[in-house]
């Protein structure tokens, strides 16, 4: 049976006007139509969702998630069991598609099973676009040592499904590449600068070689084009990676003319993560987190900011990602309402969290839009979203959640 949403306003996703009367048409898994409502006729037989005068929309997408954790108090995480962080993922999971996000790009920490646990029903969740774990070098964001001379990652790795991803020269880097793949990675993750969390670095410092980053693209191109996403803060480790032929930049906080320069003229894509410093700060206390990561995140938060808006003003393009899990899960889609604070219409950081989103996934041709045949991952959020985009960061706003043709979260 066809289920159709109708009685709201329809935002497809393409960055046009709404359509003030829309409706939706789901057919199994895929979308039969999205339009004017009296452009389409119905039979009488349809289940139908009143969308009560809200917006229908995509399911959005976060392009930068870490599904398996939740940053935590180093003594919490000490004393909990291995396994027991995918029982918390499973509730993560749970949480992040009920906020209205049907995709997202995990950017390290996900492994092939939680993947295929969600796919098959198991639990549910949005769809996952794996990186397995991040490549970073000894002693670089992503290399758990501390200054104790003890090693604290904040996930654990170097199990079964996750290899552990620190590597050093052109031959190591390439191996690693090589394992994550071997290990279901769909995305490559790199780390090409410091971090704010990691205790040992900076994030202006520069991680990896060009020569490095170019074997990373290179054996991802040699899988039928599997593209890299790099952590790059600093201007030097952003340069670098787009002129490896990187496709992301994540957070990009010192993004400068000469690197927007790069960037657009490689197409290459920025997730600003805008919610990351800002989560830093807000929870530090609450969460255990280092004094060092306070300090940076002080440190870089107007800068980030203001790279933010030069990127926009450019023209780069921009798709959206959160870090969700240096924060919680569920609390997403603040960054839309950080990135209209950064200069973006509500409209365009809606485009950037479904149509730029899908792109960036490499998904345009099956979510991010609301067009006949594409999955049926659609929305129905209370109000307009256009009038009050920071409505969307309260998940009670986000009424109807589809997924796949499937109804996971219905509160009207």
């Amino acid at each position: 049976m066809a289920i159709v949403f109708k009685n709201g306003r329809v935002i497809d996703g393409n960055g046009g006007e709404p359509i003030s009367k829309g409706l939706v048409v789901v057919e199994g898994a895929y979308i039969a139509y999205a339009g004017p409502e009296d452009g389409y006729e119905l039979k009488g037989e349809e289940q139908v969702v009143d969308a009560q005068g809200g917006t229908i929309m995509p399911g959005l997408i976060d392009t930068h998630v870490h599904m398996m954790m939740e940053y935590s108090p180093l003594a919490e995480r000490l004393a909990t069991p291995f396994s027991f962080m995918y029982y918390q993922a499973a509730q993560y999971l749970k949480t992040t598609l009920h906020a209205g996000i049907t995709s997202v790009r995990d950017a390290l920490g996900t492994d092939l099973g939680v993947k295929k646990a969600v796919e098959e029903g198991v639990i549910p969740g949005p769809r996952l676009q794996l990186s397995i774990n991040a490549l970073t070098i000894t002693g670089g964001h992503g290399d758990g040592y501390t200054v104790s001379g003890k090693e604290m990652d904040i996930l654990p790795s170097d199990y079964p499904g996750m290899p552990n991803g620190k590597c050093d020269g052109i031959e190591e880097v390439r191996r690693k590449t090589r394992e994550m793949l071997r290990a279901g990675a769909e995305v490559i993750k790199v780390h090409a600068t410091g971090g704010v969390l990691s205790a040992t670095d900076h994030p202006e410092f520069t991680q990896f070689s060009l020569e490095e980053l170019k074997v990373i693209v290179e054996e991802g191109r040699f899988r039928k084009g599997i593209k890299v996403m790099a952590h790059a803060q600093g201007a030097e480790g952003i340069k670098n990676a787009v002129r490896a032929g990187i496709h992301s930049i994540e957070h990009g906080i010192f993004i400068d003319d000469e690197a927007i320069e790069l960037m657009l003229e490689n197409g290459t894509y920025l997730v600003p993560t805008l919610l990351a410093p800002v989560a830093v700060l807000e929870t530090a206390k609450e969460t255990g987190m280092p004094e060092t990561a306070v300090q940076k995140s002080k440190e870089v938060i107007e800068q980030h900011q203001a790279s933010f808006q030069k990127a926009y003003r450019a023209g780069v393009k921009i798709a959206m990602g959160t870090d969700a899990g240096v924060m919680k899960h569920g609390t997403n889609l603040r960054e839309l309402g950080l990135m209209v604070d950064g200069g973006m219409t509500p409209m365009e950081a809606i485009v950037a969290s479904t149509k730029t989103a899908a792109t960036c996934l490499g998904w345009e041709d099956r979510v991010g839009t609301l067009e006949n045949g594409k999955l049926a991952d659609v929305i129905i959020v209370k109000g307009d979203p256009l009038a009050d985009i920071y409505s969307l960061a309260n998940n009670n706003t986000v009424q109807v959640v589809m997924k796949n043709g499937k109804i996971e979260k219905n509160v009207l």
